[in-house]
Order: C-alpha cells, then structure tokens, then sequence
C-alpha cells in the first residue's frame, strides 16, 4: 500500500526492481496523478483520502512520502503544525493498523529536531541519500525503513549535459536586489528594484526540482549570476523532469506539460527507492 502515492514512482521501483505484485493499493487526492498512475498501471486499487482508509489488512509493504511544504526550508518552516505534514500521522496510523513486513517513509532534509520527532513515532533512524548518486538531479532526502542493509548507492557520475546536451547547463531564476555599485546582493534595500537574474550551478548537476519552474532552468553560460535579459535560457523540458527522476520517458504524457512539471517535482527519485528495494527478501 502506497501512501500519497502521486504518479506511483513506488510502484515503478518495484517493477525495476523484479518485485512481483499481487495488490497494489494507492492513496492518492490529486486527479492528474491519478491519471498517470491508471495510464501506466490500470489494475491499481485507488482508495483515495488517506484520512478515510479504514479496512485494509494483510500488507507486506507500506510505502509513502507524506507532504513535506511543513518541514521544506522553500516553506514557511511550520514543522507539525502545517496541516499538510500532520498528514504524516495518518502514514503512523496506518503503519500500526496494518503491520506490515517491511516500510519506508521518505521526506525532505529537515532540522534535526523534526526528524527526531518522526523518528520516535516510525522507530527506526533515517537515513540520507541525496539522488545525485543516481541521477544528474541534487535532490536531498531522508528514508525512514525497516528493510535491512541499505548503503549509499554507487554513484553513477550522470551529468545534466547528459540529459540536456553539451552545451547546456543549470542554473535557477531568481528575484534579487543588486548594488550597482559593488555588484552584490542588498536584499534589505528597498531603493533598489527587484530584478530577475539567473544564477548557474557551479558543478554539472541540476537543482531540486520542485513544483516551480524557475528553481530549474537551462543555459548556455555558466555565469555566477546574470540579468535575464543578458543570456540565453529556458524551462527544463517534461522529458527532462522525468530523466532527472529516473521515470521513463513519456510516463506523465497523458497530462498537459505543465501538470507533468508539477507532479514529477512532488514525486520520488524512481532509482533510489530501487536500491532501497533490492534489500527485499
């Protein structure tokens, strides 16, 4: 049973990973996700609401990454009382209800204080892989998980020129204030005006991909920081999100590009939740 299922990257680990299903069940709300999943996968039971599972028994393996915007440092860092991380008591009452052989909860690097506190209630300690190892995408996370001898994975050396060609490399759009006179940054100076810049990664990876364009974007320089009105740049392709999570190419087809976008950036890292998995007996 998969817990906030999104577009079923779980289920796809699962299938890269030769684990045999027999029940795939998926909580999930989001429509378009759901579309995704029934696409590539028709015969998942969808339940739904979380909050409204009641009568599921008998599970050999509970997945899910519960809403993360309440622990996210791009949040408002309001940890257990964002009504969307509560919803992480609903993975606890379900893993308790259900039993099951084995579990794994991911979320996003936190404070440590968060952590301990989802800690106490899973009963296992986290562990850190950042998808880097496995893809050419940064993205930071913590796996809570009772499956047995989990490491780090082998790093994989894949680059974002890998995916996007030779001559491109990543950088974010951001909203600044800049000191004409030193060229620095003066975020508290309201006489300055905000103006967009890009600013480049320095090694050939991409940032986190999230729900928002701009924190990804394509370039043909890499410049520190640059007016948008002074270099080459575009949004990263769908075809693009998907490689940087390790989903195949044209799995989120079947929704508009910019919902394709949204739901790849909630989703999981595909391959690293396989080399979790291949510790399944």
């Amino acid at each position: 049973m998969s817990l906030f299922d999104g577009i079923s990257c779980g289920q796809l680990a699962l299938e890269r990973s030769g684990i045999k299903i027999d029940t795939y069940f998926s909580s999930e709300i989001d429509k378009y996700a759901n579309l995704v999943t029934k696409h590539n996968y028709p015969n998942t039971i969808q339940l739904g609401d979380v909050q409204k599972i009641n009568n599921i028994d008998n599970i050999d393996l509970l997945i899910g990454g519960s809403p993360c915007q309440g622990f996210s440092s791009a949040g408002k860092g309001l940890n257990f009382n964002d009504p969307r991380s509560i919803l992480f008591f609903e993975y606890v009452r379900l893993l308790e209800k259900t039993k099951p052989k084995y579990f794994l909860l991911e979320n996003v690097n936190m404070k440590k204080e968060w952590q301990d506190v989802i800690t106490s209630y899973i009963g296992v300690e986290p562990m850190f892989i950042n998808s880097r190892l496995v893809s050419a995408q940064d993205r930071k996370r913590l796996y809570w998980t009772n499956i047995p001898n989990v490491t780090q994975p082998h790093d994989k050396d894949i680059s974002f020129q890998d995916i996007a060609g030779d001559n491109w490399f990543c950088g974010s759009m951001r909203g600044r204030r800049i000191n004409p006179l030193t060229n620095t940054r003066d975020d508290y100076n309201k006489d300055i005006k905000i103006k967009q810049y890009i600013e480049c990664r320095k090694d050939n990876k991409t940032n986190c991909l999230t729900t928002v364009c701009k924190d990804n974007v394509a370039v043909r320089k890499r410049l520190p920081r640059q007016s948008v009105s002074n270099i080459e740049y575009r949004w990263l392709t769908p075809e693009e999100y998907e490689q940087l999570q390790t989903v195949p190419v044209g799995y989120t087809s079947i929704v508009s590009d910019s919902r394709r976008r949204t739901l790849l950036g909630n989703g999981w890292t595909v391959d690293v939740i396989v080399h979790i998995f291949k510790n399944i007996t």
